[in-house]
């Protein structure tokens, strides 16, 4: 599970924000980055972007009036060019002094490593030594899973870790899943997040995605009648892509990342552009208000 975060010091300016006359406001956060890409054949899942968090129960950030720009992290490609070709990473997602990490990209076959991320991207399969998973950053995600080699054939792509577990190694024929995300209730509802990729297969099974919004691997090749492409990471979630097939199979890409902002009810503020939202929770809530970014925009208070 990631960690949450300090609280933030010094002075509005200090976070971007341009001071003003009203009171010093507490915002709960959760931001979370772009999911990595999916490698291409034999191939790992894409990790999930980094995650981090206040709610519930860690330390608030603190900011006076005034106006910021939220940065909302797009999700990496999945890699579509030469065979074991690693995925791209995701992109970074930023609420004031906080920064999530983009998901690492899927190795690609021919042992390909995966990228380090928010969690890393899954190891390519077929070769030994088979690719090994990236490394997640602490307090925001996991590593990736290992590739596993043709035995005498086959070869799959290790899972992309996930915002709560790591991904999960592969086996001779199948992908390994990608690492489950994890779920938060800061709009009220609980809403899973930041799931990795699962790795694509050689025959059999495609890795299936780790809970949180990730794409599955891809299914096939070696002449099997039905292929089931690489699936990329949901909208907004910060999941991984997942890993390409055999036999040339592209990578899905990651989902882009998400920002979300909590306030008391008390306090009034704007979002931009008009695709960001506000909210007011009610009770138990209190009358909290929600501000989601799901595009890089600004909040003014």
């Amino acid at each position: 599970m990631p960690l949450n975060s300090t609280r933030g010091a010094g002075s509005a300016k200090g976070f971007g924000l341009t001071a003003g006359g009203g009171p010093p406001i507490d915002f709960d956060y959760l931001v979370i980055a772009g999911g990595g890409g999916g490698g291409r054949q034999h191939a790992g899942g894409g990790g999930s972007g980094g995650m981090r968090l206040s709610f519930p129960g860690g330390s608030k950030i603190t900011a006076k009036t005034g106006s910021t720009l939220i940065t909302v992290g797009g999700g990496g490609a999945g890699s579509t060019g030469g065979n074991n070709c690693r995925g791209l990473p995701g992109s970074d997602s930023i609420f004031l002094t906080i920064t999530s990490t983009g998901g690492g990209g899927g190795g690609g076959g021919g042992g390909v490593t995966g990228q380090p991320g928010g969690s890393g991207g899954g190891g390519g399969g077929i070769p030994i030594p088979v690719g090994s998973g990236g490394s997640g950053t602490p307090g925001q995600g996991n590593s990736g899973g290992a590739g596993s080699a043709a035995n005498p054939v086959g070869g799959a792509g290790g899972g992309g870790g996930g915002a709560s577990a790591g991904g999960s190694n592969a086996s001779s024929f199948s992908g390994g899943a990608g690492g489950n995300g994890a779920a938060n209730s800061i709009t009220g509802s609980s809403v899973n997040y930041a799931g990795g990729g699962g790795g694509g297969a050689w025959a059999e099974n495609g890795g299936a995605p780790g809970s949180g919004g990730s794409g599955g691997g891809g299914n096939g090749g070696g002449g099997e009648p039905v292929v089931i492409p690489a699936t990329a990471g949901n909208t907004n979630s910060g999941a991984g892509g997942g890993g390409g097939r055999s036999n040339g199979g592209c990578g899905g890409s990651g989902g882009s990342g998400i920002v979300i902002v909590r306030a008391p009810g008390s306090v009034n503020f704007s979002v931009s552009p008009g695709t960001n939202t506000i909210t007011t929770l009610p009770a138990p809530a209190g009358g909290c208000k929600v501000a989601t970014f799901t595009v890089t925009g600004n909040i003014k208070i």
